[in-house]
C-alpha cells in the first residue's frame, strides 16, 4: 500500500508494465517520434510522447498511457497566460489542442506496431491514449484480423 492508501501493484506486474513501456516508446521512436518514459533523467523539458506508467493495483483503465508534450515555453506561456487571468488567449488552449490532434497519430502509429491502443474516454484526460498490451498477447481467436491500411 502506498503513503495515500491505494495499492501499489506487484513487483511482477510492474516489471510487465515497464516492458509495455519499453515497446510503447521504441514503436514511437521507430516512427520517427520523440518519447520517453515520464520521470526519465533529463526529460523535465523535453517535448513528445510522454509514456507514463500507472503503479496503482487497482488500476480501472489501462495500466499504460501516452499523452502527447508540447514545448515547454509553450506550456509555460499557457501557465502564465492562466494565473495573470487571461482566460482567452490562445496559447490557453493550444497545448491541449496539440495533445488531441496528436491522439489519432500515435493511436494508428501503435495500432501498426501491434500495440493494442485506444483513446482515453476521461473528460479529465480527453488527449490520452492508453495502451494495453500488445496483439501477440491475445488468444488467437481474439486477434484482430484488420490490418490498418499504409498511409501514403
Amino acid at each position: 500500500m502506498s503513503e495515500y492508501g491505494f495499492f501499489r501493484a506487484s513487483h511482477e506486474v510492474l516489471a510487465a508494465r515497464d516492458a509495455l513501456a519499453a515497446q510503447v516508446v521504441q514503436a514511437l521512436r521507430s516512427a520517427g517520434l520523440p518519447a520517453f518514459r515520464e520521470g526519465e533523467a533529463g526529460t523535465e523539458d523535453r517535448s513528445g510522447a510522454v509514456v507514463q506508467v500507472d503503479p496503482d493495483g487497482e488500476t480501472a483503465s489501462a495500466s499504460v498511457s501516452v499523452v502527447w508534450r508540447c514545448d515547454p515555453a509553450v506550456v509555460q506561456a499557457a501557465v502564465d497566460s492562466l494565473t495573470s487571468g487571461n482566460l482567452e488567449a490562445p496559447i490557453v488552449r493550444y497545448p491541449g489542442t496539440v495533445g488531441l490532434h496528436m491522439q489519432s497519430p500515435l493511436i494508428q502509429i501503435l495500432l501498426t506496431s501491434g500495440i493494442i491502443a485506444t483513446p482515453d474516454n476521461d473528460t479529465m484526460n480527453p488527449d490520452h491514449v492508453l495502451v494495453f498490451g500488445t496483439m501477440a498477447d491475445l488468444p488467437p481467436a481474439l486477434r484482430p484480423t484488420f490490418v490498418p491500411p499504409a498511409s501514403g
